[in-house]
């Protein structure tokens, strides 16, 4: 299953991604999102879900789901849209409260088994060299986090530029 984590409007995301199948899941700010309270719930009272009960409780279980990830998200000096980040920041449930040590740093245990790409495509316009660099280390350490392997990071200058791709 591919796993769409966007900030797009729905019309937009039809014409970037026509060929979205039933099978994929996505996630989109069709709701209101409540934040990440850091009350560690997810991890101790109802391990893997988060206690807040919207329609992003499951986020950890849904990323344990996908073979791939597809982040979407407008730059936002160096990082994700509010919306993409809230979403995973409500997906911490996919790792453990333990620590290991993982290349050298210490990490979270991994919950789930999985190994999945990510692939991540960033836009809008005027996104600075130094956000660039910001942004592709903060993939590749959500990807370290999540047991993943980046497939691509992207810079697009706009919503026009990414339709053109065809992905």
């Amino acid at each position: 299953m591919k796993l769409i984590i966007h900030d797009l409007a729905e019309d937009t995301l039809r014409r970037v991604l026509p060929q979205t199948t039933a099978e994929d899941m996505v996630i989109t700010d069709k709701e209101n999102i409540h934040p990440c309270i850091g009350c560690f719930g997810c991890w101790l009272k109802t391990p893997g879900a988060c206690i807040i009960k919207d329609t992003y409780g499951q986020m950890g279980k849904n990323i344990a789901m996908c073979s791939e990830m597809l982040v979407i998200s407008q730059c936002v000096y160096g990082s994700y849209s509010p919306f993409v980040k809230n979403v995973l920041d409500r997906s911490i449930s996919y790792i453990h409260p333990y620590f290991t040590v993982k290349n050298g740093e210490m990490h979270h245990q991994q919950r789930y088994k999985r190994d999945f790409n990510l692939k991540v495509i960033f836009y809008g316009n005027d996104i600075t060299p130094k956000e660039k660099e910001t942004a592709e280390k903060l993939v590749k350490a959500n990807a370290v986090n999540f047991y993943s392997t980046v497939e691509s990071v992207t810079f697009l200058d706009s919503i026009q530029e990414m339709e053109a791709l065809k992905l």
